[in-house]
Formats: structure tokens, C-alpha cells, sequence
């Protein structure tokens, strides 16, 4: 199964559309994961109408009436891919901060494998999704690969790199790679 694996659009407040490039990898995916931050209705819209099937959530600068999740999974080939934006365990201590919220990497990952550990079988192989700090990651953290596809529009702290990732998932093996536009 290739899945298409993207977070924090932010169309269109940040960003007027995804890059041409990114919708064809969209469109070609069995399945579309979204790690939040659509930014609007629209681009939920959007992706949705482009993709053949998606799991998406939603992220802190979604609005309130996007109608989504905060943790999202599907299991395909013996592995069990579970979404959050990333804030699912930590928001509390960051908004609590007399530094407001504060974007914690370690924090992060543990919220990030904590959800998916949470959400999975214990027989299949656990892949977790997030966003939120729009750096790409590619790591494994307390035997969860984590994964965060960056900002698939470039925007906030991307740097103007957008990015996305796509991931062939087969008979317990994924293989990932890191799309820039």
C-alpha cells in the first residue's frame, strides 16, 4: 500500500494552495494520511477530494468545527499507523508554561509514541504520524518509528522548504521517503 503522509498546510492563512507536486503524490496513494493543521474547511476539502481514502486529525490551528479526531489510525500489511498533530500528552504542561507553549522535541516524541503504543496492536509493527513543529523526522522512540512529514506548504518554521513524505507498506516493512517542492 503507498501511503501519502503530509501535516500543517495551513491553507489559507499561510498558504494559498499544496504544491502541484505534492496533489499528484496525493492523488497516486492508496490512502492519504493528514497530521493537522488543514488551516480551513477548504483544505480539508481539498485533500479529501484528491485522496482515495483519508485518516486525518485535527491540529491546534485548525478551527474548531473541522470535525476531526486528535488521534486517527489505519492498519494495512501487519502495521498500524496512528496520527496526532502532536500536542495529544504534553499540551498541558506547554500552555501551563510561564513561556507559553513551548515546542518540546523529546515531549513530542513521547507524545507521539505514547499515542501510537496506546492505539496499536502489540502483534504489528507501529508507525506514528504527527506535526505541529514542521521539522521532518524519521527516527524510532521507544520502538515506534516516528514520523513527522514536515509543512507540506512550506510555511512557519519550514523555512519555505515544503515537504511531504511518501511510504510503500508491505508484509511488515515501510519504507519511507522525504518529498520537497
Amino acid at each position: 500500500m503507498e501511503l501519502a503522509i503530509l501535516s500543517d498546510t495551513h491553507i489559507p492563512g499561510q498558504a494559498e494552495q499544496l504544491p502541484d507536486p505534492f496533489r499528484e503524490h496525493i492523488e497516486e496513494a492508496d490512502h492519504v494520511l493528514h497530521a493537522g493543521d488543514f488551516g480551513s474547511k477548504g483544505a480539508l476539502w481539498d485533500v479529501r477530494e484528491l485522496a482515495n481514502g483519508l485518516t486525518a486529525v485535527y491540529g491546534n490551528a485548525d478551527p474548531a468545527d473541522i470535525d476531526l479526531s486528535a488521534v486517527a489510525s489505519v492498519t494495512t500489511d501487519g502495521v498500524t499507523v496512528v496520527v496526532s498533530h502532536g500536542m495529544v500528552n504534553f499540551v498541558e504542561r506547554a500552555v501551563s508554561s510561564s513561556e507559553g507553549v513551548v515546542f518540546d522535541r523529546d515531549d513530542w516524541l513521547d507524545a507521539i509514541s505514547d499515542t501510537a503504543l496506546a492505539r496499536a496492536d502489540s502483534d504489528e509493527q507501529v508507525v506514528g504520524v504527527g506535526g505541529h513543529s514542521h521539522e521532518t523526522e524519521d527516527e524510532t522512540h521507544d520502538g515506534v518509528r516516528v514520523l513527522n512529514p514536515g509543512s507540506a506548504t512550506g510555511v512557519g518554521p519550514a523555512d519555505g522548504r515544503a515537504t511531504m513524505m511518501t511510504a510503500e507498506v508491505t508484509d511488515d516493512d515501510v519504507d519511507v521517503i522525504l518529498h520537497e517542492a
